[in-house]
C-alpha cells in the first residue's frame, strides 16, 4: 500500500475530527464530549438494547459502561433489565429520561445548525459537490467496515444468511427454489480441510456469506454467495468472491467453478468481470443455467488482483 495513500487518509482524519468538534470537551457547547453525545443520540427517544449499542458503535463493554454511567449521572439515561424482550431479564436496555429526551431534541436542533454552518460559506455548486463527496466517502467507509471471516456453518448467523439466500433466490428464480431439490451442501463440506464458510459482518451484524468446497481431484466449487440489500453496491460480493478464491488458492487448488441461475444477472456480470469463463455443465444442479470456471494464479493466494 502506497505511503502517500496512508498519509492522505491521516490528513483527512485530522481535518474531519477538528471540523466536527471531536477534539472538544464540550461538544456543541453541551457540557459533554462527542462520545457521550453520540451515545445519547443512538439511544434515541425509543431506547435501545445495550448489546445493540455496543455492536452499532463498535465499543467494548467497559467503555460503553463508562459512557452510560456518565449519562446516568447527568440524569439523562436510565439503564435496566427489559421485561418486554421474551421475558429475559438479562437483556439490558437504555432509555432516555424526560431530561434526556429534551437534551436529545436540543442536540438534534444544534446538529442541523452545525450542518448549515459547514455548508453556508460555500457556493451552491460547491455545497452540492461537498454533499456528493460526503456520500461517496460514507459509502466507501461503510464498505471498509465490513469484515469477512471464516465462520462455522452451524453458527446462527451463518444459518440466518443461508435462509436469506434461499428466500432471495426463491423470489428470483422462475420456478422458485426448494433446497431439497438443489444439490446438497452439507456442513461437514464447509469446514477445514474440506472447505470453508465465510461470513460478512457490519457492526457485528451478518450482511453476507459465501462458501467453497475443496473437491479432491477436481476444481474447488463456490457456493451460496449472498449479500444483503443494505450493503449492495459496495463491492462486498466481489470481495467475498475474492476471499473464497484466495482460500482455495492458498490450499493448492488451481481452479474454481460455480453454477448460477440465468435470473441472477448481477452475479453473472460479476463473474465475467472477475475473470470467469463460461464452461459446459459440470453438475446436474436443477436450478443452474450457466456454469463458470476460473484458473487461479499465485496472486489469488496472496489477495492480488487477477
Amino acid at each position: 500500500m502506497e505511503a502517500q495513500l496512508i498519509a492522505a487518509v491521516r490528513r483527512f482524519n485530522r481535518t474531519v475530527t477538528q471540523r466536527v468538534g471531536a477534539l472538544d470537551d464540550e461538544y456543541m457547547a453541551r457540557a459533554r464530549p462527542l462520545a457521550q453525545a453520540r451515545l445519547l443520540w443512538e439511544i434515541g427517544p425509543g431506547g435501545a438494547e445495550v448489546a445493540a449499542l455496543r455492536s452499532r458503535l463498535g465499543l467494548d463493554s467497559g467503555h460503553l459502561s463508562r459512557l452510560l454511567r456518565a449519562l446516568e449521572g447527568d440524569g439523562l439515561v436510565a439503564v435496566g433489565p427489559s421485561d418486554q424482550v421474551c421475558g429475559d431479564g438479562r437483556v439490558r436496555v437504555a432509555t432516555l429520561t424526560d431530561t434526556g429526551r429534551a437534551e436529545w431534541a436540543e442536540l438534534d436542533e444544534r446538529s442541523d445548525e452545525f450542518a448549515r454552518s459547514i455548508l453556508a460559506p460555500l457556493s451552491g455548486r460547491r455545497r452540492e459537490r461537498l454533499v456528493a463527496a460526503m456520500a461517496e466517502v460514507e459509502r466507501l467507509l461503510v464498505a471498509s467496515m465490513v469484515l469477512i471471516e471464516p465462520c462455522p456453518p452451524g453458527d446462527p448467523r451463518a444459518r440466518a444468511c443461508v435462509r436469506a439466500y434461499a428466500r432471495e433466490v426463491a423470489r428470483r428464480f422462475d420456478s422458485g427454489f426448494d433446497p431439497a431439490r438443489s444439490n446438497p451442501v452439507h456442513d461437514e463440506e464447509l469446514v477445514p480441510p474440506a472447505g470453508v464458510f465465510l461470513l460478512a459482518t457490519l457492526n457485528a451484524e451478518p450482511v453476507g456469506c459465501g462458501a467453497v468446497k475443496l473437491h479432491r481431484d477436481a476444481p474447488a466449487e463456490i457456493k451460496r454467495v449472498w449479500v444483503a440489500d443494505s450493503v449492495r453496491g459496495l463491492g462486498i460480493g466481489r470481495r467475498m468472491l475474492g476471499e473464497l478464491e484466495r482460500h482455495a488458492a492458498e490450499r493448492g487448488w488451481t481452479a474454481v467453478r460455480l453454477d448460477t441461475n440465468r435470473n441472477l444477472t448481477e452475479a453473472i456480470a460479476m463473474y465475467h468481470a472477475a475473470g470467469y469463463r463460461e464452461i459446459g455443465a459440470y453438475n446436474a444442479e436443477p436450478y443452474a443455467h450457466h456454469w463458470f470456471e476460473k484458473r487461479l494464479t499465485p496472486d489469488d493466494a496472496t489477495g492480488g488482483t487477477a
